[in-house]
């Protein structure tokens, strides 16, 4: 009998022992609670409209330069008319050029952004791991990004646990 409780008593430690401990975070809340996070939007916010409005300009224009030779169609050679439309046509093509670099994959605004967030983004894994080590959790998951958790045990919930470790509490506010 005793040799049975040792055995279960042993056995109920290794399977504690090897049992996974995880919890979860939800990183846009923590995110949208650091500065340096709202700074960074800000800046990339600022940065993108002053694009938009250049790139709009441009367009507004070459709009202009499309009316002007409509109306100059009746006054000039057929030569004269095409030679300006070539000239519009590589514009155009110059302005769609210039947003594809700016807007497009891997163009001067997702650059900028990656440059921006990408530190911010590191400050928050890092505690995030900090946190999961104290914890001793094997396992941490994101709420706010896929896949989507249906149920969520608040006893699981570490995000206060990682704002504390950034410093973010209301006390420290």
């Amino acid at each position: 009998m005793i040799r049975l409780l040792l055995f279960m008593f042993f056995f109920l430690i290794c399977e504690e022992s090897y049992s996974q401990k995880f919890g979860y975070v939800n990183s846009d809340f923590i995110l949208n609670n650091m500065q340096e996070y709202k700074e960074a939007l800000q800046e990339i916010d600022i940065l993108s409209k002053a694009w938009e409005k250049e790139i709009s300009d441009m367009y507004i224009e070459i709009e202009k330069k499309e009316i002007t030779l409509k109306n100059e169609e009746i006054l000039l050679t057929k030569e004269m008319y095409e030679e300006k439309r070539i000239e519009l046509d590589n514009e155009w093509s110059e302005i769609k050029k210039y947003q594809q670099k700016v807007f497009g994959f891997d163009g001067l605004y997702f650059l900028k952004k990656k440059e921006l967030i990408q530190p911010v983004q590191d400050i928050l894994f890092e505690s995030i791991e900090n946190v999961a080590k104290k914890n001793r959790l094997q396992i941490v998951f994101d709420k706010s990004s896929e896949p989507v958790l249906l149920y969520t045990n608040p006893i699981h919930d570490y995000t206060d646990y990682v704002l504390e470790d950034l410093g973010l509490t209301k006390k420290n506010n």
